[in-house]
């Protein structure tokens, strides 16, 4: 019959000596077929070696079960867990999801909707760049289902779940204070990031609770990786020792991890010199040289919950149900580890 590419639903009813329409009972009907003949057809498509064309099915039938997830950065074990939940769930209600990553690019960002669009995928979850990616109009306006992942903001016309960044800066900003410290950095960016405004804002409410007098130094970075990390350690290791920040909350992990390595090469002891705290608790930062204090986001159930959203808004279009937009906002823990474990004596 050749390659398997060239093998059809008619060659299948032709080897089994039934109708097309038979074949397609088996598959979609079985009950309705009788055994005989429902194991002559399986025995024709297990020789043949025939997969049926599911995509090409769903557009015929005007829907599909698969989702579009698009994320930051995929290389940062945050998003990879969002993606893990989010997939368990979809899973288990018979969604399969395709992944994109941005790279924090707009014109990929863009590119990435498009090709979503072009696949028929019922729905988009969607972690966006900016705070109104102009692709999101364009997303309601093309009647595609979208929930925001990781904004607890949102945006009008959309469902979203995100974290509560703004306490979870709070969070991180009073164990800095709790422990003495009154110079403080702020280590992340780009500020087009909600969550890196939030948590920064969160910081500086902290302060103006705790102690209005405390020094606080912002150090903006191109992107929330190890490397950036590691050069904001260089630039804050050659301040004068009166004037370095004695503690740093860096936006993310990633970029904790990067301080911690960028201090230790310069000499700095982690945290007899600096204290460090980072955001997401993602596994290495327990398992980092110093293991480093973190902001725990439930990463898992907040993916969780917006599939879970994301689903019900695509059933509602396609029955014509009313659906109303949510907006969901989960809440952080302070994880206190040894980078964190020294006491500034005021």
């Amino acid at each position: 019959m050749g390659p398997r590419a060239s093998v059809s639903m008619k060659d299948v009813a032709a080897l089994a000596q039934v109708s097309i329409g038979t074949v397609s009972n088996v598959l979609n009907s079985p009950e309705r077929v009788a055994p005989p003949t429902r194991a002559r057809v399986e025995s024709a498509i297990a020789k043949l070696g025939w997969v049926r064309n599911e995509s090409a099915r769903q557009l015929r039938a005007g829907n599909s079960n698969s989702i579009g997830m698009l994320v930051l950065d995929i290389g940062n074990p945050f998003f990879a867990d969002l993606i893990r939940g989010a997939e368990e769930y979809c899973y288990q209600h018979g969604y399969s999801v395709q992944i994109g990553n941005s790279d924090q690019r707009a014109e990929r960002e863009t590119l990435l909707l498009n090709r979503f669009e072009e696949q028929r995928v019922s729905g988009v979850l969607l972690a966006p760049i900016g705070e109104h990616p102009a692709m999101l109009d364009t997303m309601r306006r093309r009647g595609i289902p979208t929930v925001l992942l990781d904004r607890s903001g949102g945006a009008p016309g959309f469902c979203s779940v995100g974290a509560d960044d703004l306490e979870g800066g709070r969070l991180a900003g009073r164990h800095l204070l709790d422990k003495g410290h009154r110079r403080i950095a702020f280590v992340g960016g780009p500020s087009t990031l909600s969550q890196v405004r939030d948590r920064r804002r969160g910081l500086e409410l902290a302060i103006d609770q705790v102690d209005p007098t405390t020094t606080m130094l912002a150090v903006s970075t191109p992107t929330l990786d190890t490397e950036s990390g590691r050069v904001a350690a260089g630039e804050l290791a050659a301040m004068p020792d009166p004037e370095r920040p004695t503690a740093v909350f860096a936006a993310n992990d990633l970029v904790a991890i990067g301080l911690l390595q960028g201090f230790v090469t310069l000499g700095l002891a982690v945290p007899g010199d600096v204290a460090i705290i980072g955001y997401d608790d993602i596994g290495f930062a327990a398992a980092a040289a110093v293991p480093l204090s973190s902001v725990r986001q439930p990463r898992l159930e907040l993916a969780a919950r917006a599939a879970a959203m994301l689903l019900v808004e695509i059933d509602a279009l396609r029955t014509g149900a009313r659906h109303v937009h949510r907006n969901l906002r989960m809440f952080p823990e302070l994880v206190a580890r040894r980078s964190t474990d020294s006491t500034i004596v005021i």
